[in-house]
């Protein structure tokens, strides 16, 4: 009883001097700032304590201290202060950039973190509030302009399309040539794009993986451009690798929970160019049921419609009554938080709702997110990092592009203006059919398609990651991870009838399981011996993947509208594809540096693939990096170096990586199928393969320099030189062997060029005005140096009727050849070059297919500059595309239903004579006298010959320069919120695609491609009009 006591009483005591501790304690506030102005992010802890905060956006903090106590200001890239708490409970801190940390730690390749000034090869980061301010539904729409040498090339069916990623150009011909996307260490899958890509009746285009993220969740993303960067990453990142760092829990001022939500509203940012002064009809007489506009001049005269009634022609503007104003709202909710000294939490919710300005359109998507760091055991050697992030995302009625009847945008885009197109809305008569206003079986009424022709989709992941470390040592430890990518999707699509389009159902599912298993011994080692000192990593992994698909369709319905498998008429059709890869790999890397500024990398990895025969299946993909940080060895050999030259650093790099294959592709097998009288076929493909076939072989150089001058100016260069080979080629044979085909490694595919990074502080007042600018700039010239001379000099991309993209030997990638205007080859003629017409008075086409252009860009910009004063900060971005041309099918469509503006000239549309010559009969030519009317012209141009007619008429600059983003954005100051529950509250407004300043696209946005599941990505069909978007957000910490 007394041992009893005596421990309640010193409970009790111990509760007191706790209670009075608390009480001694009072809140300290301030600001932190450095030379250019207010500082977020800085660590503020109590020393000898685990508690501790970070200053806000505006470099504001507040901490609950005991007089007496010491406040700690930390942060990298800065020397650290510690600052005694008295009786005074302001206390402002200027921190001073630390010379010897001038570069911060990053990560890099399997998550090493190492000095910046140390990669001998070009590294870029973008952090999260640069991802969130972007406001994009997908991510990689985010890196637009952020990134020297980084493309985003983006779908033409809305917000919901797929956007595919290139670094420094395409690599390889068969592969998707996009970088290797790592989130936390586990690699994901970015899928991209519709399945079947075909020009006439293309599936959904059910978004990449990166849509799947939010930029909520994102602490920062690092992107590893060349082949040293990647190279630990083996075959799979010979396209360079994107790092995602999601966030992780730390202590954040008040209770660690923050919340923002955004509302925005989008509308049509570019329209085609249309015609408004000719009416629905044909040389020049007025049709009421004409799906053309080659009708007569509007004059106010009145008419007799489709539907019998009579009304006074006028234009509709049917673009603007068809789409509407699109909403989209974003919510987001966080708590993250450090218990005790030794473990640290983050969880997050984070929830997407975009109703889109093309009716019907709806995009879903739900994030959580919940991950836990902690250290344990004697001395905490012990370190464990769990985390599990669940995406679901959810569409309903995806735009669907492409030249059929299923794509309601040709009618309403073809439509003629002297109609209205809201007559229609009700979508069906009073038969219970589609409204249309003449009887061609392949229109259709679009309003009738938003709510009867349907789709849906739905993709539940995952991405699971756990890793286990132990620390044997201050300078060796070994760790244990396990990371899992998986997504299940389920779709379907249903006709409903009332129209020409067949009563069907469609429905089908995708499985997709990726597991990685890496175990790692890491040693870094200061003053191994003299001044050199060094650090290394051995890894090996296991990799695994499945996938799984299967799709069936029904046909024509039995009984109408009743949508399952066994309504159908005939045999329903299935497809079923399965997957199945692994990857074995040791690798390693190690660096030594003398007196931390001379720095030598080197790294080494050899992976086994099941995808190569056994004698093949072992590759190996080394690389060598150094960097000379010239400003810090002048130092130390006792010199001195200007005031005005703050940093300067030379690196240079060689690696090899490869581009792994797919799955299947060295032996025939047969394909077994069904006929129509429900018989079992084996069919066979018409490729014969090679057993003997490798991976693509990667090589690629570069160097480059990095100086900081003034204490205002970042300047980073680089130059590299690529060249991919091994690549797949496709060599025709003798069809009487029964192939038409033959699999063989070949090619050589060249990207060279340059990037530029240059940051500035143009002006730098903490407490008044502020600018800062950004610049990333980059050229790359690509060029196919070989593909198997003798035998293939041309390898069609994609394509459709008389419009080829192809990859062609001597000429960039992506090169577009198509049917184009005969004209005089005779240099000698004094009619040469001229366009030659027949006997009608109407250009003909050339025979064969020519070379139109190329689809790459030759150069990239982008700008960001941004402005603060005080709480206010101001910013926008522009950027640029120099160079490639585009095929659009768009305009193709509307000059042919006397629609688009060319078909009008100067308001009128009198005959004139197309400037040219004629033959005269005898091999010569004699100047062109005929006339003809401009529908005759453009009949001729748009339908001979082929379904593209004449492809030369339709090729576009795809240059373009636009102003991206702005965004206006105000902090509020921590005296206005006082002492309420709110810790930091900041506002802002911005808008997206906001001014296309210059484009040479004749109405369409060059960045809207048709076939983003390809690497043919320089023509456009038909595409739905991109988005311009204006945001008002609400971001609180409490």
């Amino acid at each position: 009883m007394k041992q009893f006591y005596q421990t309640c009483c010193t409970i009790i005591l111990l509760s007191i001097l706790s209670i009075t501790g608390v009480f001694a304690q009072q809140t300290v506030t301030g600001k932190v700032t450095n030379a250019n102005g207010n500082l977020p992010g800085v660590n503020v802890a109590i020393k000898g304590t685990s508690r501790g905060t970070q200053s806000g956006s505006d470099g504001n903090y507040s901490i609950q201290a005991a007089p007496g106590e010491k406040l700690r200001f930390s942060m990298v890239g800065y020397i650290s202060q510690e600052i005694s708490v008295g009786s005074t409970k302001t206390i402002n801190v200027t921190l001073q950039s630390d010379e010897s940390t001038l570069d911060e730690v990053v990560v890099t390749a399997m998550g090493i973190k190492r000095e910046k000034k140390s990669l001998g090869y070009s590294y870029q980061e973008v952090k999260s509030e640069t991802l969130i301010d972007a406001r994009e539904n997908n991510l990689a729409n985010a890196l637009t302009g952020k990134v020297s040498g980084l493309q985003v090339i983006k779908g033409s069916n809305g917000p919901a399309s797929s956007s595919k990623i290139i670094l420094r150009g395409f690599n390889s011909l068969t592969g998707d040539n996009q970088p290797l996307i790592v989130v936390d260490g586990v690699p994901m899958e970015n899928f991209a794009g519709a399945k079947n890509n075909d020009f006439w009746n293309p599936s959904a285009d059910m978004g990449n993986g990166l849509g799947d993220l939010t930029a909520e969740d994102i602490e920062s993303m690092s992107v590893l451009k060349g082949g040293a960067a990647s190279a630990l990453y083996g075959s799979r990142a010979a396209n360079g690798v994107i790092l995602i760092t999601t966030k992780s829990g730390r202590s954040r001022e008040g209770t660690g929970i923050s919340y923002s939500a955004t509302i925005g509203i989008e509308n049509i940012f570019i329209t085609p160019r249309l015609q408004g002064q000719f009416a629905q009809g044909s040389n020049g007489i007025y049709d009421a049921k004409s799906e053309n506009s080659w009708g007569p001049l509007i004059t106010g005269q009145t008419v007799t419609t489709w539907d019998d009634s009579k009304r006074t022609l006028k234009t509709y503007d049917n673009l603007d009554n068809f789409f509407k104003t699109g909403v989209n709202t974003t919510h987001n909710i966080a708590f993250q938080k450090s218990l005790g000294e030794n473990t640290s939490i983050i969880t997050s919710a984070s929830y997407l709702y975009d109703n889109s300005k093309t009716p019907g359109v709806k995009l879903n998507r739900l994030n959580l997110m919940s991950k836990v760091t902690s250290t344990f055991g004697p001395e905490n050697k012990w370190i464990t990092d769990i985390k599990v992030q669940y995406m679901n995302t959810t569409a309903n009625n995806r735009a669907v592009g492409g030249s059929n009847a299923g794509n309601y945008y040709t009618t309403v885009l073809r439509m003629p203006g002297t109609m209205d197109i809201t007559d229609f809305e009700s979508g069906m008569n009073t038969l219970g059919t589609k409204q249309i206003w003449y009887n061609s079986g392949q229109t259709v009424n679009p309003f009738w398609a938003v709510n009867n022709k349907l789709n849906r989709d739905s993709r539940d992941r995952f991405l699971l990651n756990a890793m286990i470390k132990y620390k044997f040592n201050d300078w060796l430890d070994a760790d244990f991870r396990a990371g899992s990518d998986s997504y299940s999707t389920k779709y379907d699509n249903k006709t409903y009838t009332g129209s020409s389009l067949q009563n069907n159902y469609g429905t089908g599912a995708d499985n997709f399981y990726e597991n990685n298993f890496i175990v790692s011994l890491n040693a870094k080692k200061d003053n191994l011996f003299g001044k050199f000192n060094g650090s290394a990593s051995i890894f090996g992994q296991i990799m695994k993947q499945d996938y799984k698909s299967i799709s069936v369709s029904t046909g024509e319905l039995e009984v109408p509208n009743l949508f399952t498998i066994n309504n159908a008429v005939g045999n329903p059709g299935f497809t079923e594809e399965v997957r199945k890869r692994q990857i074995n790999s040791i690798f390693g890397t190690a660096e030594v540096n003398y007196d931390n500024f001379w720095f030598i990398n080197l790294t080494a990895r050899n992976d086994w693939s099941s995808t190569l025969i056994k004698e093949h299946r072992s590759y190996f993909y080394p690389s060598v990096s150094t960097s000379l940080v010239i400003t810090d060895m002048i130092s130390k050999i006792g010199g001195e170096t200007p005031k005005w030259l703050n940093f300067a650093k030379i690196r240079a790099s060689y690696a090899q990586t490869g581009n792994s294959l797919k799955p299947y592709q060295l032996l025939n097998v047969y394909s077994i199928g069904k006929d129509p009288n429900s018989n079992t076929t084996a069919s066979k493909n018409k490729t014969l393969f090679n057993p003997n076939i490798r991976s693509e072989l990667l090589k690629t150089f570069e160097t480059g320099f990095d100086v900081r001058l003034f204490d205002r100016i970042n300047l980073d260069f680089a130059y590299y030189k690529s060249n991919a080979t091994n690549q797949l080629i496709e060599i025709p044979m003798n069809s009487l062997s029964g192939y038409e085909k033959f699999m063989a490694n070949a090619g050589n595919i060249q990207n060279q060029g340059f990037e530029i990074v240059l940051g500035a502080n143009i002006l730098k007042n903490p407490n008044k005005f502020r600018w800062d600018m950004n610049i990333n700039f980059s050229r790359n010239i690509n060029e196919i140096i070989e593909l198997l001379p003798g035998q293939v000099d041309r390898l069609v991309l994609a394509g459709f009727d008389d419009i080829k993209v192809e990859a062609s030997a001597g000429k960039r990638y992506g090169a577009i050849y198509g049917t184009k205007y005969a004209r005089v080859e005779d240099k000698n003629s004094p009619f040469f070059n001229q366009i030659i017409v027949n006997g009608n008075g109407v250009p003909l086409a050339a025979d064969g297919i020519h070379y139109l252009g190329n689809q790459s860009a030759s150069a990239l910009l982008g700008a960001t500059n941004t402005f603060g004063y005080k709480n206010v900060g101001l910013s926008f971005l522009l950027d640029a595309r120099f160079g490639g041309v585009l095929f659009s099918g768009t305009n193709l469509t509307l000059q042919r239903a006397g629609m688009a503006a060319e078909t009008v000239v100067n308001g009128e549309r009198t005959d004139f004579i197309v400037p040219g010559v004629v033959s005269d009969g005898k091999g010569g030519y004699v100047q062109n006298t005929k006339a003809v009317s401009h529908q005759q012209y453009w009949n001729q141009v748009t339908n001979s010959p082929g379904n593209v007619g004449i492809a030369e008429q339709n090729i576009y600059d795809a240059s373009n320069i636009r102003l991206r983003n702005v965004q206006l954005s105000y902090t509020l100051p921590k005296k206005v919120l006082g002492k309420s529950i709110v810790k930091n509250a900041r506002l802002s407004l911005s808008a997206n695609n906001v001014w296309m300043i210059k484009s040479y696209a004749n109405g369409v946005d060059p960045e809207s491609v048709y076939a983003i599941g390809t690497n043919a990505v320089g023509f456009e069909n038909l595409a739905f009009p991109t988005s311009r978007s204006y945001f008002f957000n609400i971001s609180l910490g409490f």
